[in-house]
């Protein structure tokens, strides 16, 4: 468990530095949205498109890895969808509450499980991330764009709008390419990898501190049962059906790790934006991405112990 922890420090000690930069006002508030578009356009494609081209995917199960990955996501929204009558009659929570909850326990900061499972398992892990990416993105973002716009405030659905949201961003379309380069083999010109690859280093550290600088402490001191039901789905329920399906799969090995750890991680902050947006409860969004991105400091171990000691 040491290990584990020594492993993590210095991802959450960034975390905790970027924090610190936009609280003490070193870097001003306004100038991270910035560092936030610099990562989500350029940045973070370089680096999974980079990755996905590296990747041996003769090391990963990939059909299994699949299955457990959607069937999570499908089981996590029947159960979300299944407790919301409970969560309004029993707790009075309202529309813009529920999406956030929602949106909280079903979306996943990639890029934190990419930091970690590149110490831990180095490329051969990164290449699980990287398929998340490629198969989980379009789905998890479709899933919660209609579940915004059914739930949320104010908001009319259209398939038009949301399909073309999914298949414009960049992340998505930089992990399909990567993806289907990697599978077919085509040669790409070395200048083209090298470029990818330094600005893919950027990316992790770069991304860490945004998120940082993101959190709300004055949020998260003033919890909710919603808040409280986000940490708890996202850092318990979630890793609990993942190791589950891992167990009923039979699947193994560095594969099944990877998956827990990525299910042990918070959620994505660009579910804040969408919540802010589209008539979610942005407020509630970032407190409980406050208190899950610390919780997650002791659950990310425990996940990592518990996939060495029953799916090494």
């Amino acid at each position: 468990m040491l290990t584990a922890f020594e492993n993590i420090l210095p991802i959450f000690a960034i975390v905790m530095l970027g924090f610190g930069l936009r609280k003490s006002n070193f870097v001003a508030a306004d100038k991270w949205q910035i560092v936030d578009e610099l990562c989500f356009w350029i940045l973070f494609p370089a680096l999974l498109a980079s990755t996905m081209i590296n990747a041996d995917f003769s090391q990963i199960e990939l059909g299994a890895v699949s299955i457990v990955m959607l069937l999570a996501v499908f089981l996590t929204t029947m159960v979300l969808l299944a407790i919301r009558p409970v969560l309004v009659r029993f707790w009075g929570t309202k529309n813009p509450q529920y999406t956030t909850i929602f949106q909280t326990v079903s979306r996943y900061h990639g890029f934190i499980a990419l930091a970690i499972v590149l110490e831990l398992f180095g490329d051969a892990g990164a290449a699980v991330i990287a398929l998340s990416f490629a198969v989980l993105v379009p789905i998890n973002q479709f899933v919660n764009i209609v579940v915004l716009v059914a739930f949320a405030d104010g908001k009319s659905f259209s398939l038009k709008h949301v399909m073309l949201t999914v298949f414009k961003n960049p992340i998505f379309l930089a992990a399909i390419i990567g993806l289907l380069i990697s599978l077919t083999g085509v040669p790409v010109w070395k200048p083209i990898i090298t470029m990818a690859d330094l600005l893919g280093k950027a990316a992790l550290g770069l991304s860490l501190l945004a998120l940082g600088a993101g959190l709300s402490l004055k949020a998260a001191l003033s919890p909710s049962k919603e808040m409280w039901a986000g940490v708890l789905g996202r850092l318990l329920g979630v890793p609990i059906l993942t190791g589950t399906l891992c167990f009923i799969f039979g699947l193994n090995g560095m594969s099944a790790q990877v998956l827990l750890i990525l299910a042990s991680v918070p959620a994505a902050m660009n579910g804040y934006v969408l919540a802010k947006k589209m008539g979610g409860d942005a407020g509630l969004y970032s407190a409980t991405l406050t208190v899950q991105t610390v919780v997650s400091f002791l659950t990310v171990p425990i996940a990592i112990w518990v996939g060495d000691v029953y799916f090494a």
